[in-house]
């Protein structure tokens, strides 16, 4: 029998936290995260909105744009994926549908927020929220709509915290625990103390932490965080922003010199590239047909 990815994902959560899932916005870069040992891949919808359409994380990635990515990433990794759900793309309907297509497409967890419609990066300024009824409403949505209790998990996505206060932030992530959702994330906080507080007035739920390089709430270890509360700890653009200064380096030498020989040592070889993505075992898979037909004819 085949175990779900809601259901390895619970599991650790529940036996080996914490679980640590740095963010992807492609399969090639999930593959990488699964080599490195991590055991979860959070798709990230900012990785997604700068690096499929080269556009800023304010809600102009698309629901079939994600569940796309999504499909790719759940066929080559056999880790518990975690993906951005950005407010579920509308209303209620809309919401039902996203989860029935994240589910489909083999996600173990969807993270729905309470932004308005078009939403913003957590960490930019300027963010709005919907009442906190109109959100219980995406929350009974979700829920309603996967395939069952124990299958895919509901993230439940606060960002109060910018526009209101900490304290709305905690009030609504506690309503969202008592409708029912599977992991409560109180988004942005400043401080290690403000940390500290979410994780000791939510410690009934598990909890979600946001680590964002250069954000608003600061780089704690893991293992620090674990022990503020919190059980799944996401570093969505880690892997984003050190490619982006590196392609950035490598493009303004090729421009200058000429040539990429002085960034032979900063590539990934030829071979390690087609490592990464089993052309050994696509050329065996591929010989093994080739034996098969001949012993036929």
């Amino acid at each position: 029998m085949t175990v779900s990815g809601g259901a390895r994902l619970r599991s650790l959560l529940a036996d080996h936290a914490p679980v640590v899932a740095p963010g992807a916005f492609n399969a090639l870069f999930a593959r990488l995260i699964v080599e490195a040992g991590f055991p979860a891949v959070y798709l990230s919808g900012a990785g997604v909105a700068n690096s499929l359409l080269g556009r800023p994380d304010l809600g102009i990635a698309t629901m079939d744009e994600m569940v796309m990515v999504a499909e790719r990433v759940c066929e080559v990794v056999d880790v518990p994926v975690i993906a951005d759900g950005d407010t579920g793309y509308g209303g209620v309907h809309n919401v039902a549908r996203t989860v029935a297509r994240y589910e489909r497409a083999g996600v173990a967890a969807i993270q729905l927020e309470d932004q308005v419609f078009p939403k913003k990066c957590g960490h930019f300024e300027g963010k709005e929220v919907v009442s906190k009824g109109e959100m219980l409403e995406r929350i009974g949505a979700a829920i309603d709509s996967r395939a069952g209790q124990d299958s895919m998990l509901i993230i439940a996505r606060t960002d109060a915290r910018g526009p209101i206060d900490l304290n709305e932030a905690i009030d609504r992530a506690r309503a969202y625990g008592t409708a029912g959702a599977d992991v409560l994330f109180v988004e942005a906080p400043r401080s290690r103390e403000e940390l500290e507080r979410i994780g000791s007035e939510l410690a009934e739920w598990p909890l979600m932490a946001n680590m964002v390089e250069f954000g608003k709430t600061p780089l704690l270890p893991a293992d620090e965080l674990h022990a503020l509360g919190f059980k799944l700890i996401i570093y969505p653009g880690a892997v984003m922003r050190t490619i982006t200064k590196s392609a950035r380096q490598v493009l303004a030498e090729l421009k200058s010199a000429g040539t990429t020989v002085g960034w032979l040592d900063h590539m990934a070889s030829f071979d390690e590239v087609n490592q990464v993505v089993g052309l050994a075992e696509f050329d065996q898979w591929e010989r093994d047909i080739a034996s098969g037909a001949a012993d036929r004819t």
